[in-house]
């Protein structure tokens, strides 16, 4: 059965739009013209991704994610008509997964939700073998196959793209990665240069994984690594 992604903006030109490319590439899809709608199908049927405008009737964008985010954790991209970082940033610290700005190329939309869909298959059971190839650091502890990590025992509530990120920088520890390095391996797509994506899912690990012995170190000027 196709995956079901949910469209959520007020302009149906834009709806018409990427439903149609979106379709064309096998997805199944269902749209909602303002935020209460959108919260309603999220959380009484939920989609396998959702699209997300900023701007809506009756709740917008940011606070339909949150809402959302406290109780479930389906993947969403943004989609914001201005260019201001401040709503980017707003809406990945609400926990957005990604974001783009109107107007977007409805292909590059496309190559998003197969992205972040893509990584989600690849999450293996619940019943991988719990010995797996884990790796310890120090305090912390991270099993891939579980896609679960801990410090000191204390498991840790990782979103998708923050456990990728990580494990990224476990399995090349000491290496520094530059922010568009980063975007490339973790995000898998060319992320036109918005290197701030990188810096709040970093600050985002730092809060969660607070009392960590490794830590995730800046080295100014290039960019991160676990030390």
């Amino acid at each position: 059965m196709a995956d079901t992604i949910l469209l959520v903006d007020d302009e149906q030109h834009i709806i018409d739009l990427a439903r149609m490319y979106l379709e064309q590439d096998g997805y199944r899809v269902v749209s909602a013209a303002d935020g209460a709608t959108a919260l309603r199908r999220i959380l009484e049927d939920p989609p396998a991704l959702v699209v997300l405008d900023l701007m809506l009737p009756e709740l917008d964008g940011w606070e339909v994610c949150r809402r959302v985010r406290a109780r479930s954790d389906v993947p969403i991209i943004m989609l914001t008509a201005r260019t201001d970082d401040v709503d980017k940033i707003v809406g990945l610290e609400l926990g957005a997964d990604d974001y783009l700005t109107k107007p977007f190329n409805p292909r590059e939309l496309v190559a998003r939700v197969r992205a972040i869909l893509r990584r989600l298959e690849r999450r293996p059971s619940d019943r991988a073998d719990e010995a797996g190839r884990a790796i310890v650091i120090g305090n912390l502890r991270i099993d891939p196959d579980k896609r679960l990590a801990t410090v000191d025992g204390r498991p840790v509530d990782l979103r998708l793209k923050e456990f990728d990120l990580l494990l990224t920088l476990v399995e090349n520890r000491g290496t520094v990665f530059s922010r568009e390095k980063l975007l490339d391996v973790v995000w898998g797509y060319d992320f036109a240069g918005e290197t701030r994506t990188v810096d709040v899912h970093i600050a985002h690990l730092r809060h969660k994984l607070a009392g960590m012995q490794p830590t995730i170190e800046t080295v100014w000027g290039v960019g991160y690594k676990l030390e």
